[in-house]
């Protein structure tokens, strides 16, 4: 039996799986005193050192993607900002718009939970497997732009367009200038309809053209994070700052609607008609 237990503890230590080993001498005396079965036996070392992998898996997963402090959406205020669509939020965290490439944007004031929620579909896309990235839209300009001026910058939209979905937050928050614009629009066109974003911003899309110093490059970056696109407004208030509403001005807390522009038109020759109807 001490030969048997040698070789087991010996694969265990060969196989990395520290977990198991700590398990195996109370698994056995389970098995021993007739309480669990033999497969239930090796299910717990099995499940036990799964289970630490993977706590660990997802542990690296979220600081290399700049998740930190993670965020869920159990975790999440619904009822201090009634006009989200609970059911929809729960749709997205089913993670099919990663599959599909789509581009989710959260539209509304600051403090109204937008970062909150893109990073709680972030942590839900890491722990199903999926690789993230994080960043503001202004590091991520800042970051290109130094690859720029070291020859890196095809590396680098090559590093942030590998990524299954990457989260761009703050947009609007910080000016842009309009080389910083166009890097950004080279990333985008890299991950178009190749993968998935999430954006955040308080600034509505009409308001693009001043966020990014250059109304052409904003109407080029429309026309594609439109396309295939979620749309999420906010209206409310500041969860932040709930206990101090009375100290903001009234002006400050007066929030425009954020609202969508009309979709671009469609490129190329117009439809077909036949007696003045549109043959679609």
């Amino acid at each position: 039996m001490s030969d048997f237990l040698d070789r087991i503890r010996g694969a265990l230590v060969g196989l990395k799986m520290p977990r198991a080993l700590e398990a195996l001498d109370h698994t056995l005396q389970q098995l021993e005193k007739g309480e669990i079965t033999a497969i239930e036996a090796i299910d717990t070392l099995l499940s036990e050192e799964y289970a630490t992998r993977e706590t660990r898996r997802i542990d690296v997963a979220l600081r290399t993607a700049k998740l930190l402090p993670a965020k869920t959406l159990e975790g999440f205020d619904f009822s201090f900002q009634p006009s989200l669509d609970r059911e929809r939020i729960a749709a997205l965290a089913q993670l099919d718009f990663i599959r599909r490439a789509e581009v989710v944007h959260f539209l509304g004031p600051p403090g109204t939970g937008k970062s909150h929620l893109a990073t709680a579909l972030g942590v839900a896309a890491v722990k199903a497997g999926k690789s993230v990235y994080r960043a503001t839209l202004a590091d991520l300009i800042t970051a290109l732009s130094q690859a720029e001026r070291e020859g890196r910058l095809a590396e680098k939209i090559r590093f942030y367009a590998r990524a299954s979905l990457l989260i761009v937050d703050e947009i609007g928050y910080l000016p842009i200038t309009t080389g910083g614009a166009n890097l950004f629009f080279q990333l985008v066109n890299a991950r178009y309809e190749k993968g998935a974003m999430i954006l955040t911003s308080n600034r509505g899309f009409a308001e693009w053209g001043e966020v990014f110093g250059d109304p052409v490059v904003a109407t080029a970056l429309l026309d594609r994070l439109l396309h295939h696109a979620v749309v999420i407004q906010i209206e409310g208030a500041s969860y932040r700052l709930r206990g101090h509403a009375d100290l903001i001005p009234e002006h400050v807390r007066a929030n425009a609607p954020i609202a969508p522009p009309p979709p671009p038109k469609r490129r190329g020759r117009p439809p077909k008609t036949k007696n003045g109807v549109a043959d679609l």
